[in-house]
C-alpha cells in the first residue's frame, strides 16, 4: 500500500473527497484531513516562535557553534 500527501484547491476539495469515499475502505482510507499552511502561517501558529526567531536573529553570532563544533 502506498501513502500519497495532498493539497486540494478549495474549490474542488468537497467533490474530491465525495469521489475517495466511494472506495472500499480496503482500497483507498482517508488517514487525515487538515487544512494547509504556509510555512509563515506555521511558524505564526506556534506561541513564542515568532518572537524566539526574532531574538535569535538579533544575538551575536559569537554565541553560535559551527558545524564542525557540534557533537553529533
Amino acid at each position: 500500500m502506498q501513502t500519497v500527501t495532498l493539497r486540494i484547491e478549495d474549490s474542488i476539495s468537497e467533490k474530491f473527497l465525495w469521489f475517495l469515499n466511494h472506495f472500499d475502505k480496503q482500497e483507498v482510507e482517508i488517514l487525515e484531513k487538515t487544512t494547509y499552511k504556509s510555512d509563515d502561517e506555521y511558524i505564526k501558529s506556534i506561541k513564542g516562535m515568532q518572537e524566539s526567531i526574532m531574538e535569535a536573529s538579533s544575538e551575536s553570532t559569537k554565541n553560535y557553534a559551527t558545524r564542525d563544533e557540534l557533537d553529533w
